[in-house]
């Protein structure tokens, strides 16, 4: 099918929104009793860099009829400049459907953060592509890039259909796909045949690869260096050569991405990247940033070099521009990056934190 000539939709993302809840002042979950809440999703967080920046993003996902979460997570992404659609589905009764709740500390200091999701009747996990006119989505308006997520594609059996089917309609439409595979060991147990085969699917038919070194080697099965973020800077070769085996086992995508982090404590890490096109290498040495709140800090990273692309930008400057958000978004207390223009993350970059007058 011939690529539409101008594209409505900079970017979308298939997601299942939830909500997190913080602890106020840095303070563990199990001993506060005043929590921040914020709509939240791996997706969405990565399509936040292009919003706030003034690119076109568009949410699929699902929601509770008449609750007062679907309520607060549509004014939350209608803040952040997102459109959305995506089916209602009835409670049913006080053990039916809901949004999924995140519960994270920030950590602090010799305390790291810890996470713990309670998914229990999760609507997300109900998005089909029967409730949504893909072709109307990427016929008739257009999309640049769909970004998939391997948190939404292995949520349930459901989600790694409707995944595919997205990745298949975009393929069909001309649309780049990225794909951040996000292992987790919870979502794969007792299905890795099934996941394994759809993740395959998936990144044969993606532009853009991302995942760290785990990612790759449990998800697809690509041997890498030993996980783990000590002494970063003497495993550079072991990350290049896992992602030149990646590219010889897909082919078709063009830019591979991996982020580098060593935690120095839960406030200060050492944050670098490694990012290639298939000709050029843009490897970025750890260096040390200041965390307020670890938590979005890589779907940052990945927002940002995804603007980078849209925008036609150089391999060098578009690994920049990633990391620089990933930074960004870890000084924030939403896990998700508002940057308030480019320059804001050039500064990060250039290490300049004077103040702005």
């Amino acid at each position: 099918m011939a690529e539409k000539a101008s594209k409505k939709y900079a970017m979308l993302v298939p997601t299942s929104m939830g909500v997190r809840l913080t602890p106020v002042d840095s303070q563990p979950f199990h001993c506060s009793d005043t929590f921040k809440m914020q709509a939240t999703s791996a997706e969405s967080n990565v399509a936040s860099v292009s919003s706030f920046l003034g690119l076109r993003v568009k949410v699929l996902t699902a929601f509770v009829t008449n609750s007062p979460v679907s309520h607060f997570i549509k004014d939350n992404l209608g803040s952040r400049r997102m459109d959305f659609e995506g089916p209602e589905f009835e409670q049913g009764d006080p053990w039916g459907y809901r949004h999924q709740i995140n519960m994270a500390d920030s950590g602090w200091g010799s305390r790291g953060p810890r996470v713990q999701n309670d998914r229990a009747g999760e609507v997300g996990r109900e998005l089909c592509a029967d409730d949504f006119d893909l072709d109307r989505i990427f016929g008739e308006e257009g999309v640049e890039i769909v970004h998939l997520s391997g948190l939404i594609a292995a949520l349930s059996p459901k989600t790694s259909q409707f995944c595919l089917d997205i990745a298949r309609a975009a393929k069909a439409h001309g649309s780049k796909i990225s794909f951040d595979l996000n292992y987790r060991a919870s979502f794969w147990k007792g299905r890795e045949d099934e996941l394994s085969k759809a993740f395959h699917e998936i990144a044969d038919a993606s532009d853009i690869l991302i995942g760290n070194e785990e990612d790759f080697q449990l998800c697809l099965g690509i041997e890498g260096p030993e996980s783990g973020g000590e002494g970063l800077d003497g495993k550079i070769d072991g990350f290049k050569e896992m992602i030149g085996r990646v590219q010889a086992a897909y082919p078709n995508a063009r830019y591979f991405a991996t982020t580098l982090r060593e935690v120095i404590s839960a406030n200060a890490h050492m944050w670098g990247a490694l990012v290639t096109d298939g000709n050029e290498w843009e490897i970025i040495l750890p260096r040390e940033i200041g965390v307020l709140d670890r938590i979005g800090g890589g779907d940052g990273f990945v927002g940002g070099l995804l603007y980078g692309i849209l925008k036609g930008w150089d391999v060098q400057k578009c690994a920049r521009f990633g990391w620089a958000s990933g930074a960004l978004a870890a000084t924030m207390l939403t896990d998700y990056a508002q940057p308030a223009d480019e320059e804001q993350l050039w500064s990060i970059w250039e290490g300049n934190a004077r103040v702005k007058r």
